[in-house]
């Protein structure tokens, strides 16, 4: 798809003012712009790539990059369009529409959780309430494993581990069980599935279905009843 070519230059100094609202690493801006010249800059509005050929891109390991493509997408700064065997394809936003900052920096009105545009700012570990979305989105099952939970067996989880990516949004939390909790630690959540997978706790269909439901979480498309 042929888009109108944006500024590289204004969009580079707005997303130098942006990174560190977002708290986006070196290798997350490294990241963005490599992407974002393959596919903005090309008059793409989406791009398709893989992990090994972003990694040699960068000059970066592929663990790296993979981490950093999904703390853009939790971000907001990429939109995750598809993921399959042939690789990603995201949509390259522009600073101004990243969701968490569509407002405007001079916006005055407060945080609400029924407001749109604010959504993707809040803290759903910060208060009880938005705690318990999160365990209604799961309809009382484990994310991961599918178990059936209870009030006294079921935790929430960092999609992306706080190590890694501080996120307390609704797009890198989840209900769990406390035995998946425990077990996937710092892991990857694809790496915890996978685990699971060959553990048999999980079937083919069911971690193919994972794998799908993680990805749409990652991109927005799982928000929480409010």
């Amino acid at each position: 798809m042929k888009i109108k070519k944006p500024s590289a230059e204004r969009v580079w100094k707005q997303f130098e003012d942006l990174a560190p609202r977002l708290r986006l690493s070196t290798t997350d801006r490294v990241v963005f712009t490599h992407l974002f010249r393959h596919s903005r800059l090309e008059g793409k509005l989406q791009l398709r790539f893989s992990i090994p050929w972003l990694a040699r891109g960068v000059g970066l390991c592929g663990n790296s990059v993979r981490w950093a493509v999904r703390r853009l997408i939790a971000r907001g700064v990429l939109r995750l369009v598809e993921r399959s065997k042939a690789g990603h394809v995201v949509q390259v936003r522009l600073p101004g529409q990243v969701p968490a900052v569509a407002a405007g920096p001079n916006d005055p009105r407060p945080l609400c959780p029924n407001r749109t545009d604010h959504f993707e700012e809040l803290d759903f570990l910060k208060h009880p309430a938005l705690r318990r979305a999160i365990h209604l989105r799961e309809r009382g099952g484990c994310f991961y494993c599918l178990s059936p939970l209870t009030v006294s067996t079921r935790c929430i989880d960092h999609v992306i581990p706080l190590v890694e990516l501080k996120d307390n949004s609704y797009r890198n939390l989840v209900s769990c069980c406390r035995k998946c909790n425990s077990q996937k630690s710092d892991l990857p959540a694809e790496g915890h599935l996978r685990r699971l997978y060959d553990d048999r706790r999980l079937t083919a269909a069911q971690f193919t279905a994972r794998l799908r439901a993680l990805d749409a979480l990652v991109a927005g498309k799982l928000r929480p009843p409010m």
